[in-house]
């Protein structure tokens, strides 16, 4: 029977359940899919109560998004509309305004959450 994961003990046996059965070739909608399921649903819970990942950096999650794009400077300066402001925000001398952090959720698909933090 499945319970809620309450310390690590029970996190750490969870886990190695999830990769038991991750190793297995299970059939959609049988017993054994449902327990990963509801497992996996309860290690996520955990882990974002426990284990929390900072939101990163606006300027290196653009840094980071344009090298895993494969773009270059020049292509966030035509979103940015200027070379000049790019310079300005890549080095942290300007801040992204609300027009800019719209345009690079829209093309670079960087949460906004992540741009809007304080920086």
């Amino acid at each position: 029977m499945l319970k809620p994961i309450k310390n690590d003990s029970q996190y750490e046996d969870a886990l190695a359940r999830v990769y038991s059965l991750m190793q297995k070739n299970i059939k959609a909608d049988s017993k054994e899919s449902d327990e990963l399921e509801v497992l996996s649903i309860l290690v996520k819970e955990y882990e974002n109560e426990h284990y929390l990942v900072p939101k990163p950096n606006p300027l290196d999650a653009i840094k980071f998004r344009l090298e895993q794009m494969n773009m270059s400077e020049a292509e966030l300066s035509e979103i940015l509309g200027y070379r000049s402001r790019k310079s300005e925000i890549l080095s942290g001398k300007r801040k992204l305004n609300l027009a800019m952090v719209r345009k690079l959720v829209e093309q670079l698909h960087i949460p906004a959450e992540v741009l809007i933090q304080a920086y």
